[in-house]
């Protein structure tokens, strides 16, 4: 007997519903549901500790999104046939989920919070990830966890020119915007998304829409609550304070901070500037820093730099550097800074600086993405990585974590959009962090825009990027806008967001906003302030390199295409792949073949990829040998492969070999073929025509000859096949045991003849 929980439905706007149904699925979590749209389904779970751990000084949680493979109907293609770790694309809808959470949290609920978002079921149109924000907000709702929720997240995209909210899969490509914005009931917490070189005002206004959806969402969550009867949350202890020891804190080292907030000082001596102030004040204490107050010491100090730094900014309008809000760090770019890739570059801004390096593959070079919805490949790649040293400080390598992914993805979406459409490559782009003080992912899109031009590929324009900040007042009052915002602004500041694109347009964004009730005009100004900001840095970048370069590199591989008919296909490939194995190995190449669809016609496209001209022109020749069709007219120079009585074989390109009759040798009558031609003769020869009989080429040397004086052509006779028919077509025999039509004796003197004593030739053989 199936049990039914409780269900809150709701419409989308557009005439499709989505319900959420919780109190059937794992109820021993402190919060759970099912929410669906159409066949998608996910099931979201929530469980917070009830202690917390001794020390514990940041809110841990952890947001894991998962596709599983059975929601679909896919065994998954990983050896171990099932979901291991999280993929990329999980991992950046985890990121997503989590960062428009977090902010939503009491400040000092610290209590470790884990959140579990599964699809479970999949809907070829519904895209699951739309609903991911929605799912993991209910489940929060409808538990006891203290939570300043709800909220929700929605894809606006805009199609054919009209925004749609949660649009469906097979849509998404003709999308020029598409994002995905997060926010509460009252304000927007998080955006991510990528655009084809809009403006401004064209995102503002999809964040609009976005917000209008995400109103709805929350309400449903908000009524499904009191459904569940949940009107309160639970009570944890408040942590300890010691006012005393807060305001003598503020007392003898706010004017201290102060003077190193004022000082312009780079990153390091600022840190140490702040390291020796508590270190100090620290050794005043004596034996009064007792292990309990050494957590509160360092809590409150962080917070009187906090105050103090936001102040200055607000109230004098400078900031740690000394820079004016609008003011972009000094930049230095250099390309070809690396011999052996091909295409590299540097990009350096302040103390923040990538290194990006382009290498170029074929199709074989592809990324197989084995996802729960399909088996895709991508052929365009991006790998961000954030070593230690690039903060001077010292962490075991291991792979890349969930924010290098992140801000990887970043910069890989806005370069998208400005990939040429035609581009045969498969190009994987390296952004090392060698430095960083501040938004190392947008330095990351501006050194791999710079490398993909070093490389030669022609992509639509250059791709900026610019991190900017703000810090508002306490009461709204008074905000300041920051353009390239150092590391410590971004950690005191009340938003964080990005923004790439070209000098026509944006093309990628991510922000994340801490401040309550931001209006669309201080967003509209924020995102024009860093529209002047990011065309400074594009200006200085297309000094160093402002188009493409004309070649590729020397020693990068070339790749070209040859579109062959459908039906040599097979010939090519060969049985087991045997003949276009053995052509890699020899040319040294890389070959594909696949079908598409030309001017509406299926044919076979051929994707060459070599490193030496020599290894290209070598695999194009033997491709065109494999396809050739040899058509009457075609002349050829030829290769004699065996001489027989009544002519000799000849190659005409590998493969193709034809019968050169003996009468079509020379306008003089041969008696025979004897010191006529041997084995590796050249031979020049044209196709003169076909057997009426049997359609099959006619081959001539003599046509390409000039004519005797006096020469008159004879009609050709019409072949009279011997009594025992032509006994050709069951083997073919012309090279062991000659010719059968002559098996009676040599009856040529019996034929009429020419007047140059030229015996009337018989019908000239196939070319095979």
């Amino acid at each position: 007997m199936s049990q039914k929980g409780i269900v809150k439905t709701f419409d989308m706007g557009d005439g499709r519903t989505v319900s959420i149904e919780t109190g059937k699925l794992a109820k021993q979590a402190d919060g759970s549901v099912v929410v669906r749209m159409g066949d998608c389904m996910l099931l979201a779970t929530v469980v917070s500790s009830t202690t917390l751990k001794d020390g514990q000084d940041f809110f841990p949680l952890s947001v894991d999104y998962v596709e599983k493979f059975y929601s679909t109907g896919r065994i998954p293609g990983s050896f171990p046939r099932r979901e291991t770790k999280l993929s990329d694309y999980e991992v950046i809808i985890s990121r997503l989920v989590d960062r428009t959470l977090r902010p939503l949290f009491p400040e000092d609920y610290l209590y470790d919070t884990q959140v579990n978002v599964w699809l479970i079921s999949a809907d070829k149109e519904i895209m699951p990830d739309t609903l991911a924000g929605l799912a993991a907000s209910a489940a929060l709702s409808v538990s006891d966890i203290p939570f300043n929720g709800p909220m929700s997240e929605v894809r606006v995209c805009r199609i054919d020119g009209k925004f749609v909210v949660n649009p469906n899969r097979s849509d998404l490509e003709r999308a020029d915007i598409d994002l995905l914005i997060g926010g509460s009931m009252e304000n927007i917490v998080m955006i991510e998304g990528e655009m084809k070189e809009v403006s401004e005002d064209e995102m503002i206004e999809a964040i609009r829409i976005g917000h209008d959806a995400i109103k709805l969402q929350c309400k449903a969550q908000m009524e499904l609550r009191e459904m569940v009867g949940k009107t309160t949350f639970r009570e944890y202890p408040a942590p300890a304070e010691n006012e005393e020891l807060k305001a003598k804190i503020k007392t003898d080292c706010e004017a201290k901070v102060y003077a190193i907030a004022k000082g312009k000082l780079d990153k390091n001596a600022r840190s140490e500037g702040f390291k020796a102030i508590r270190k100090e004040f620290e050794e005043a204490m004596g034996e009064a820093l007792t292990p309990e107050v050494k957590p509160l010491l360092k809590k409150y100090f962080g917070d009187l730099e906090y105050d103090v730094v936001r102040a200055m900014i607000l109230n004098e309008r400078q900031r740690l550097d000394g820079r004016a809000l609008d003011e972009i760090r000094p930049l230095w770019m250099e390309i070809d800074a690396l011999p052996s890739p091909h295409g590299s570059a540097i990009f350096t801004r302040g103390e923040t600086q990538a290194l990006a390096t382009v290498t170029l593959g074929g199709k074989d070079d592809e990324q197989m993405l084995d996802k729960a919805h399909d088996l895709t490949f991508s052929k365009f790649l991006l790998h961000y990585n954030f070593p230690s040293f690039s903060t001077g400080e010292i962490k075991p390598n291991r792979g890349p974590g969930r924010r290098e992914i992140g801000h990887g993805n970043l910069a890989k979406r806005s370069l998208e959009m400005v990939m040429p459409e035609d581009c045969a490559y498969t190009i994987r782009i390296v952004s090392e962090v060698l430095e960083s003080n501040g938004s190392s992912s947008m330095a990351t899109t501006c050194a791999s825009s710079m490398a993909l031009m070093d490389a030669g590929i022609a992509i639509k324009g250059g791709v900026s990027g610019i991190a900017m900040g703000m810090i508002t007042s306490p009461d709204g009052s008074k905000y300041a806008i920051l353009s390239d915002i150092l590391g410590d602004e971004d950690h005191l500041g009340d938003m964080d967001f990005k923004v790439t694109g070209t000098a026509k347009g944006i093309c990628g964004t991510q922000m994340d906003i801490k401040v309550k009730g931001l209006s669309f005009e201080v967003l509209k100004e924020a995102l024009q302030q860093s529209n002047r900001g990011r065309l400074h840095i594009l200006n200085e970048m297309n000094k160093t390199i402002a188009v493409a370069r004309p070649e590729l590199k020397p020693h990068a591989p070339r790749i070209e295409q040859m579109i062959i008919d459908k039906e040599f296909i097979g010939a090519v490939i060969g049985p087991g792949g045997k003949i276009i194995q053995e052509m890699q190995k020899v040319t040294k190449t890389q070959i594909n073949i696949e079908e598409v669809v030309k001017d509406g016609v299926e044919v076979g496209q051929i994707t060459i990829l070599s490193t030496s001209k020599e290894g290209m022109d070598a695999a194009k020749t033997q491709i065109k040998n494999i396809v050739f069709v040899p058509q009457i007219g075609d002349e050829f120079d030829a290769t004699v492969k065996s001489v027989v009585e009544f002519g000799a074989f000849v190659e005409l390109v590998p493969g193709k070999e034809g019968l050169l009759h003996i009468s079509e040798i020379s306008y003089t009558r041969l008696a025979s073929m004897e010191g006529v031609f041997k084995v590796g003769d050249k031979v020049k020869v044209k196709i003169i025509g076909t057997d009426p009989r049997t359609g099959k080429l006619r081959l001539s040397r003599k046509v390409l000859m000039p004519k005797p004086e006096g020469y008159v052509e004879e009609p050709q006779r019409e072949h009279r096949p011997s009594s025992g028919g032509d006994r050709r077509g069951g083997g073919d025999r012309r090279h062991g045991g000659g010719d059968r039509r002559h098996s009676g004796g040599d009856r040529r003197d019996s034929r009429p003849r020419n007047e140059n004593g030229g015996n009337q030739a018989p019908p000239v053989d196939q070319v095979e």
